[in-house]
């Protein structure tokens, strides 16, 4: 993409990938619109960006798990942004799922069903815009159902599938949509976790990826690249045989 955008606004801007994302559309040259549910820790990160970046930053507090998704923040952005990123995630705990109704509600609500309200409200005004780009950060675990993460792998594959078709309805319109599949990230969500090194990547390499997918314009993203054979393969293994495997 030639022209740098000028406003970004990343979603989820307290968490590890979404600090560092901001960090790193701040040093491209955009202004910056943090979104976070946390008010305290959203007005900390936002007047520490302030400082290291020297760009304007403004922080709105923002809930994917309010009843419209958090949609309520769009009225208070101005100006619109260039560049809306969805990192917002909860792993959650499988069994925990299992177990309690509300506990898998609530991994659902805020991988799927608050990112796409919130995604979806914002492509309309990109669309009457005419431009803009949306990136939203799913999984690789979205791509196949495994007994070991169904829950939350259900969700991100919702996102995905609904990124997907954004992508295509906007396609002619000026916006592009990016969809963003990390597999192991090293972050707060997964600490404690004895995650592979060679398949397990940075909150840096996250954003190093989302800045390159809107400048060039991508449609899929893998981070690290090797995911995309592996997922390749897992897709690619018998219904018969996957049951049977501790995926």
């Amino acid at each position: 993409m030639n022209d740098r955008p000028k406003t970004a606004l990343v979603i989820g801007a307290t968490s590890d990938i979404g600090r560092v994302i901001a960090h790193a559309l701040a040093q491209d040259g955009c202004a910056l619109q943090l979104a976070a549910r946390d008010a305290g820790r959203l007005e900390r990160e936002t007047r520490d960006l302030g400082v290291r970046t020297a760009v304007a930053v403004t922080a709105h507090p923002c809930d994917v798990l309010d009843e419209d998704g958090g949609v309520s923040l769009l009225d208070a952005l101005d100006p619109l942004p260039d560049v809306a990123v969805c990192v917002v995630g909860l792993l959650g705990n499988q069994a925990e799922s299992q177990r309690d109704g509300g506990a898998a509600e609530r991994v659902m609500r805020t991988n799927y069903v608050g990112p796409a309200l919130l995604m979806g409200a914002l492509a309309e005004r990109f669309e009457r815009r005419g431009s803009g780009v949306l990136v939203g950060v799913s999984s690789v675990a979205g791509e196949r159902g495994r007994a070991t993460n169904y829950v939350y792998g259900s969700a991100k594959a919702g996102f995905t599938a609904f990124l997907s078709g954004l992508r295509g309805r906007l396609a002619a319109s000026g916006v592009h949509v990016v969809t963003v599949k990390p597999g192991f990230v090293r972050t707060r969500m997964t600490d404690g976790m004895n995650l592979p090194a060679q398949l397990t990547a940075t909150p840096e390499e996250v954003a190093a990826a989302v800045l390159t997918a809107i400048h060039r314009r991508r449609d899929v993203v893998y981070i690290r690249r090797v995911w995309r054979l592996i997922m390749l393969l897992v897709r690619a293994v018998p219904e018969r045989i996957l049951k049977r495997m501790k995926l």
